[in-house]
């Protein structure tokens, strides 16, 4: 009896750790989903509004969710992860593959998905992540999950 109640005790902890670190990151649909409200939003309150927004505000940031917006020479306009990048020309910038990751979003001619591998922060592995990137006139936002 008492091992019946310690498996169960085990797999409880289990069931709930799992759950605990599916609340603590968002899925593909989830970043899907931000993308479009942040690409509605450009296009509603325009470049400067939007890209302070994506930066900082509440709205554009969720578990390990933020939006990112470059141009067409794939200059980052907002990063809302890292605002050091402000400015900077990724177009070079490859996963561990070799794949030119920021260059396939840059030429994402409507809306669509980005497949490639990086590190995640809280796990410190590489992992295969995803981008959903949505062209708004001259620009692309992006917003990407760990799958």
């Amino acid at each position: 009896m008492k091992s019946l109640m310690t498996a169960i005790l085990v797999g409880l902890g289990i069931l709930l750790a799992q759950s605990a670190l599916a609340a603590g990151q968002a899925t593909p649909d989830d970043a899907k989903a931000m993308a479009l409200k942040a690409a509605d939003f450009l296009k509603a309150n325009g470049a400067e509004k939007a890209w302070a927004a994506f930066n900082t505000g509440a709205d554009f940031h969720d578990r390990d969710l933020y939006v990112t917006a470059q141009d067409n020479n794939c200059t980052v306009m907002a990063h809302g992860a890292n605002p050091a990048l402000i400015g900077k020309s990724l177009c070079t910038l490859k996963d561990v593959d070799g794949k030119l990751f920021i260059r396939e979003i840059s030429d994402t001619k409507d809306q669509g998905w980005v497949d490639y591998k990086w590190q995640n922060p809280t796990t410190k592995a590489v992992e295969p992540k995803t981008t959903y990137a949505v062209r708004v006139g001259d620009y692309i936002i992006g917003v990407g999950a760990y799958k």
